[in-house]
């Protein structure tokens, strides 16, 4: 039976209002006393199941905690711990725990220290642009090693901070962001090195897309590998005749994963841009957009790569989290992206194993014995005739990131049940500064299989695709999904509820309204033996939670400018 929390939801979200200078640390002396022990390569491989170290808390992408303090039986007595006012912009932050303490990316690129325990605030780092105003782009996670915490910023530089005081230990500008280079997510930490993608790659320039690898001790790079085919080199004739300039898009966006077993790294990337092929001129494939790389950690080198779409045409692309799964004797790579197909690899060698298919969309078909995807008659858009397709470009599966549970060896996956009328268009200028997405002008449409509503969580059995319960909602879920030991797995919406489900059933053992849309990458972790769930709110960052919401759901209303991050516990 739902039993709601008895929770006070008419908080004051008091917001970090000082202004200070690009990259300045305010450490307030608090952390004196803390214990601290450095992170090492295996505390980020097998964590102390009271932290939460990584941006999926393990390397291989699971999103869960083995934590079962709050379980079944007992989550319905959650109860408000300590909030946190987080500062302002596009905010949509995955808090990392450790010691004790836990690191909270801000928007652009800047960090908070909170006490685990208390949401006493230890340190702060504030990023600001050259001019000096606050930057307020998403950045999604940070990552902790050694003594740093490493940032990535919207200006395209990674920085080291000391995990203590909040100190700079270096500042390395990996891109010149007046190319349009910038992070939108932070690093992972892979045998000592920094790894992270950029994006801002829609602009023609003599350069593309890339994911780099840097020293963690002094930020120095290590290798690049790049994201776009360059002509003449591998895959290069996959983009015809179309000169380094004019290959743009394959964006790095989300963090990686990796495995020691294979010693590889696992990435996504996006779409080749502009969206369609008319527009940038290709008729092939367009590598390695749309793919999963596996890379060596030690030089960059591409040891495979699956093209999940070639040629993607409506902006729906396969660059998000990566999970790794050993079934059978058997070591897989399964991913979901925007045209909610589950993608099944072998992750040493990149072999299709299976593709799961939830039949929302209605753009291509696949073939499940070799993985090929061919384009439905007149789905391939032309430019200014109005198409109809299904998922919308926002897609049904985004950034708001699976999770797996070992128990159920299912995944949970948060949707939006869209689609688009969408007039694509190929006003392009061909010139150094020019491209861009190419633009399409769009009417939001209601999927005709979810007339009530644009959410759905939902449970996805890893083995065979089977569906195991569905949680349909009038607004869409808007985090990743988190699943612990517990038995439980957690989302949040964009109408403010949090719900924790049975991840075996489906049912609703809990469930509270926050201030805001719950947004962002819920955690769990422990502190002096009490299990914390902590549970960012937020505004902003694209259609899904932007135009789709207002057109599609437009009696249902959020409060703007309330960043913040609530902590629950059970009673003591």
């Amino acid at each position: 039976m739902t039993r709601r929390a008895r929770v006070f939801t008419d908080i004051v979200v008091i917001l970090l209002g000082c202004r200070l200078a690009a990259g300045v640390a305010i450490g307030l002396g608090a952390f004196q006393g803390r214990n601290f022990t450095p992170i090492t390569d295996q505390m980020l491989l097998t964590p102390d199941p009271a932290d939460w170290p990584n941006w999926r808390r393990t390397l291989d992408g699971w999103g869960y905690s083995p934590l079962k303090q709050i379980n079944k039986q007992n989550v319905h007595q959650l109860q408000l711990a300590w909030s946190w006012g987080l500062k302002p912009g596009l905010s949509q932050p995955t808090p990392l725990v450790a010691n004790g303490t836990m690191y909270v990316p801000s928007p652009g690129g800047g960090a908070q220290a909170l006490d685990a325990a208390t949401g006493d605030l230890l340190w702060e780092y504030a990023a600001t642009s050259a001019d000096g105003a606050a930057r307020t782009s998403p950045m999604r996670n940070l990552a902790i090693y050694g003594d740093n915490v490493y940032v990535a910023t919207a200006d395209a530089h990674l920085v080291a901070l000391n995990a203590r005081t909040g100190a700079v230990a270096w500042d390395h500008r990996v891109a010149d962001s007046k190319l349009g280079y910038t992070y939108s997510s932070g690093p992972i930490v892979v045998k000592g090195l920094v790894v992270a993608g950029v994006t801002g790659c829609q602009r023609y320039k003599n350069d593309v897309c890339f994911i780099s690898a840097h020293d963690a001790r002094t930020g120095r790079e290590v290798w690049r590998t790049p994201t776009i085919a360059r002509p003449g080199e591998p895959g290069g004739d996959s983009w015809g005749e179309l000169p380094l300039m004019f290959r743009a898009g394959g964006d790095a966006w989300m963090p990686g994963s990796y495995d020691p077993a294979t010693n590889l790294i696992y990435w996504g990337t996006a779409q080749a841009k502009p969206w369609t092929r008319f527009a940038r001129g290709t008729d092939g494939d367009a590598l390695y957009t749309n793919c999963t790389l596996a890379i060596d950690p030690a030089t960059g080198r591409i040891v495979w790569y699956y093209q999940h779409i070639p040629g993607e045409t409506h902006d729906l692309d396969e660059a998000f989290e990566r999970i790794l799964i050993d079934f059978n004797g058997r070591q897989s790579v399964f991913t979901m992206g925007k045209l909610a197909i589950l993608w099944e690899l072998d992750r040493r060698t990149g072999a299709f194993v299976s593709a799961h298919d939830l039949r929302y969309q209605n753009v291509v078909d696949v073939d499940t014995r070799t993985g090929r995807v061919t384009y439905r008659p007149n789905k391939i858009p032309q430019p200014g005739v109005p198409l109809e397709f299904c998922p919308s470009s926002s897609g049904f599966k985004s950034l708001r990131a699976m999770a797996y549970h070992p128990d159920t060896q299912a995944f949970y996956i948060p949707l939006l049940l869209s689609c688009e009328r969408g007039t694509f268009g190929s006003d392009i200028k061909r010139e150094e500064g020019g491209g861009g997405s190419g633009g399409v002008r769009r009417t939001n449409l209601i999927h005709p299989e979810s007339r009530d509503g644009i959410g759905e969580f939902l449970a996805m059995h890893a083995r065979d695709g089977s569906i195991l319960w569905r949680h349909r909602t009038r607004t869409p879920p808007n985090t990743a999904a988190l699943t612990t030991g517990g038995g439980l797995v957690v989302v949040g919406d964009y109408d403010r509820y949090l719900y924790v489900h049975d991840a075996a059933s489906g049912d609703i053992l809990f469930q509270t309204r926050l201030p805001t849309s719950v947004q962002g990458f819920p955690i769990t972790y422990a502190v002096g033996g009490r299990q914390y769930l902590a549970v960012p709110v937020g505004t902003g960052g694209g259609q899904w939670v932007t135009t789709i919401p207002a057109d599609l759901t437009p009696e249902k209303k959020i409060a703007q400018s309330a960043n913040g991050i609530f902590v629950f516990a059970l009673p003591r």
